[in-house]
């Protein structure tokens, strides 16, 4: 089975819903955990990779930019 492609401000929908109702999270932060943040309540929660990938239903709208943008560590 392929590995989900996901990247920093992606937009993903989760398989199950944030208590404040909406399962759409943003990506603001990627390493070993995966910082999520709410669309709705921006409440922000960390998750190891592992059970990010599990919990993540696929990606709803990709970060501005995408594959094409240059990382801000090139920009100098």
């Amino acid at each position: 089975m392929e590995r989900k492609q996901f990247q920093l401000g992606d937009v993903v929908q989760m398989k199950k819903p944030h208590p404040c109702g909406t399962n759409e999270m943003e990506i603001i932060r990627m390493g070993m955990d995966i910082r999520i943040k709410c669309v709705h309540c921006k409440h922000s929660i960390m998750l190891p990779r592992a059970k990010f990938e599990k919990s993540m239903k696929k990606v709803l709208r990709s970060a501005p930019g995408g594959d094409d943008a240059t990382p801000p560590s090139e920009m100098e």
